[in-house]
């Protein structure tokens, strides 16, 4: 495995967005491809389609309607791990053991609602909550890693739209960001996406299905990412975000992120 391509990618609904997954494959090949908020339980998972599309191995945390992850694979994966860092039991991680010893965990760390107050807003505290969870994971990790998915998180200034208007909105409040340093600095993590676009370029995955045409007035966030651990800083080869799947026909309100490796 000299050469690895990941893809990651909140699908907001697995089921409904085939023919964009299949234009992802078309069109970047990935070795492997992990979603988030498949929005399907195992069972209704579309898993004869996903293996058509060249991907055999198929690991699922699914869950009815709501959240959900999966990671698509052309390699074989083993040591399946599913850790409930929402501690209410939702279906938002998946974690596999790559051939070559390297730990792959795909996250969907939760929106966190409306308020940024805890007291007010229990949602808000569970996304806390949540963070605080895994920075206590992370602490502990001694392979090397690659985590990534939906965060729910923008950390920098510059990766949202307006760091003023949305210094009181969940996703770029500071004690959300304080959240997200601390996770990072519990390992050391290296941001990718940082690593090929340094700050302040522009670099957003999301932007809201409000606005009709999301190139009008490009008010993106940047909540999903791909982080690696120290070790494989240097296998790094390449990182792209694909802005065109915003406007593929029914996208998802995220796009795909690819990284690459040389192993």
């Amino acid at each position: 495995m000299p050469r690895l391509k990941i893809a990651s990618w909140n699908i907001n609904s697995v089921r409904i967005r085939l023919p964009i997954i299949a234009q992802l494959v078309r069109d970047e090949s990935p070795d492997i491809i992990c979603l988030q908020e498949t929005k399907a339980q195992n069972t209704d998972f579309p898993l004869a389609a996903i293996q058509r599309l060249g991907y055999p191995h198929v690991i699922l945390n699914g869950q009815r309607m709501h959240h959900g992850v999966a990671i698509l694979s052309k390699l074989p994966l083993v040591e399946e791990r599913r850790f409930d860092w929402q501690d209410n039991g939702e279906a938002r991680h998946i974690g596999v053991r790559l051939p070559n010893g390297i730990l792959l965990e795909n996250v969907y760390v939760p929106a966190g609602g409306d308020i940024p107050d805890r007291t007010l807003n229990p949602k808000f505290g569970q996304k806390l909550d949540f963070v605080q969870r895994m920075t206590r994971w992370s602490e502990r990790l001694r392979d090397p890693t690659i985590i990534l998915g939906d965060f729910n998180i923008a950390p920098l200034e510059c990766d949202v739209w307006s760091h003023k208007a949305l210094l009181d909105v969940v996703s770029h409040t500071p004690v959300e960001v304080e959240a997200l340093t601390g996770l990072m600095q519990s390992h050391d993590w290296v941001d990718v996406a940082r690593t090929h676009v340094p700050a302040p370029g522009r670099l957003y995955t999301w932007w809201s299905y409000r606005n009709r045409d999301h190139t009008v007035n490009d008010r993106g966030r940047r909540l999903d990412h791909v982080w690696v651990s120290p070790a494989m800083k240097d296998t790094l080869t390449g990182f792209r975000v694909l802005e065109p799947a915003r406007s593929w026909e029914k996208p998802s309100d995220h796009i795909p992120l690819v990284a690459e490796f040389t192993l």
